[in-house]
């Protein structure tokens, strides 16, 4: 079965965004290269963990690499605070996510899989099939993303932002807040004003 590659070397552009109100929000990570523009559909958590795993890997580059490697300090503020690109067209959602640095580009490589649904009709007697290669990850598509550095710590900075921007916890179960208010599993359903 052949894959589908969406393939960005070097991209204008690569963010994280979302559309609509918090509380009803869809993520996308979207890259741009010219006129040519690829957004994929993601859960929150999953911005939130690669921008996580994008800091400790920059991270890790400069505690090896000792001086040569070009990669700037964390910072908490985005450079690009832009809205995601129109139109907004949704290519899969995202299921695995890779990272890497490559050295002889000096860039980080993000590889981003589509979700595969599983048969639910399978055969239960049947023995379960043998992966010959287990590492491997099947999908019908998958996004490729080549960013620098110094994007990469940007990205970080505009997906924490973008993460911590929803709905506030409440203080008692830590479950999103509607502007309405919540059921609080903690209070045993009794609603009173917290303060």
């Amino acid at each position: 079965m052949a894959i589908l590659v969406h393939r960005y070397d070097a991209p204008d552009r690569f963010v994280a965004g979302t559309v609509g109100q918090p509380g009803e929000r869809a993520f996308f990570l979207q890259a741009r290269e010219g006129n040519r523009i690829t957004s994929v559909a993601c859960e929150k958590q999953q911005v939130s963990v690669l921008a996580e795993h994008l800091d400790r890997v920059l991270d890790e580059v400069v505690r090896r690499s000792s001086g040569p490697a070009d990669v700037p300090p964390s910072t908490r503020l985005a450079s690009d605070t832009d809205p995601l690109d129109a139109p907004i067209t949704e290519e899969f959602r995202v299921g695995t996510m890779t990272i890497a640095w490559d050295p002889s580009i000096d860039k980080i490589v993000i590889e981003l899989f589509s979700n595969v649904d599983v048969d639910d009709d399978a055969d239960e007697s049947a023995p379960p099939a043998v992966d010959p290669e287990p590492d491997e990850v099947e999908a019908d598509e998958v996004f490729v993303v080549k960013i620098t550095a110094a994007y990469a710590r940007d990205f970080v900075a505009r997906a924490q932002a973008l993460v911590s921007a929803g709905r506030p916890p409440c203080p008692f179960c830590l479950q999103p807040l509607d502007p309405e208010g919540h059921i609080c599993p903690r209070s045993n359903g009794y609603r009173r004003p917290l303060f």
